[in-house]
């Protein structure tokens, strides 16, 4: 970043463009782990308060704070600049992208796919694609939206009022959704979830913000990139023990990521093309609709991740659906970057 109040950040560390590496080395790791050393990673998975995983519970802090630091709600008084994009992007984020999901996820997991599936995951699988269409992405977008160009104010003020909407919407959305699929969810749990995982990590990266920039933009900057690889490690050492878990089921069905990547792959496309679409009949400016296009495409993964091991546990079909949305969303995210760099040109012949 060049300063704290454009937010405009460096170009992907190693270790964010080859992500998709590293989640398949934690697959590759965490199967091993665990059937190499069941009795550790069982033991791991049985730390449990409230239904609440000790070690993922702090592994999902480490993962999600240094990203929500990023985050200045303070531009929000930028909405009214950009209200077309900002309007185009809240439809597809909270209007048609969870709904899709759900849409998508009946149609390829519970019709076309459920030969192939083990029965007594589907309405697992399911949900777990829905938490990961139920939030919108907060962290990466900020990457994406620099490698198209992208105004960084608009991103800046998109994705803090996002993450201010997640706190109140993403328990109604995902309870409504999980009820329409006919999937049982206790309130108490998800709202737990919701306090958890958004509630507190923002309100403590928010008061770590204050603290930084009183000391000054250096300070701030010098900061986020130390901390910076918290995020991703915190992320893998998750996914090693998620994997740690579903090895077995992985080893006896291993086209069951290829099949749960299909919705996620349409939904992505889908969205994304029609945040870019919209953007461009309203006569938003192109550096406004690519974040915009990117922001409604791409998922707040490490929430969903945590959301579903505590809501349905680490063995569960929708912490590995959620995983599969890790595993691809760097390599299409980078895909939807370059075809909006492309059509630049017909963009603005509109």
């Amino acid at each position: 970043m060049t300063n704290a109040n454009t937010q405009v950040p460096a170009p992907m560390s190693i270790f964010e463009r080859y992500l998709t590496v590293w989640v398949f080395l934690c697959i590759l790791a965490g199967i091993a782990l665990g059937q190499w050393l069941p009795g550790p990673v069982q033991a791991i998975g049985g730390m449990e308060v409230a239904k609440v995983n000790l070690p993922v519970g702090l592994l999902i802090w480490v993962m999600i704070i240094p990203m929500l630091l990023k985050v200045d709600f303070g531009a929000l008084d930028q909405v009214k600049a950009h209200w077309r994009g900002i309007a185009v992007t809240l439809f597809v984020n909270w209007a048609v992208k969870p709904f899709s999901m759900a849409l998508l996820g009946y149609v390829f997991i519970r019709q076309v796919f459920a030969p192939w599936l083990p029965a007594d995951q589907i309405d697992s699988y399911i949900a777990g694609l829905i938490l990961l269409a139920a939030a919108p992405c907060t962290a990466m977008v900020f990457v994406w939206s620099r490698l198209t160009g992208g105004h960084p104010l608009f991103t800046l003020s998109q994705v803090a009022l996002n993450d201010t909407i997640m706190v109140f919407a993403f328990a109604p959305i995902v309870a409504l959704l999980l009820g329409l699929s006919s999937i049982t969810v206790p309130w108490a749990t998800l709202l737990t979830s919701v306090v958890l995982y958004i509630v507190i990590p923002v309100a403590l990266a928010q008061v770590w913000r204050a603290r930084l920039l009183k000391a000054g933009p250096a300070v701030f900057d010098a900061t986020l990139a130390k901390i910076g690889p918290w995020s991703i490690t915190a992320l893998l050492a998750t996914l090693v023990l998620l994997f740690g878990f579903q090895g077995e089921a992985i080893l006896q069905q291993p086209l069951v990521i290829a099949m749960l990547a299909v919705p996620i792959l349409i939904q992505v496309f889908f969205n994304s093309a029609l945040a870019y679409w919209l953007n461009r009949q309203l006569g938003e400016s192109h550096n406004v609709a690519c974040p915009s296009a990117l922001i409604g495409a791409s998922n707040f993964f490490e929430l969903a991740v945590a959301a579903a091991i505590s809501l349905f546990g680490f063995k569960s079909g929708a912490a590995l659906a959620t995983v599969v949305g890790v595993l691809i969303e760097v390599p299409v995210m980078l895909l939807v970057v370059r075809i909006v760099n492309q059509t630049k040109g017909w963009y603005e012949r509109a």
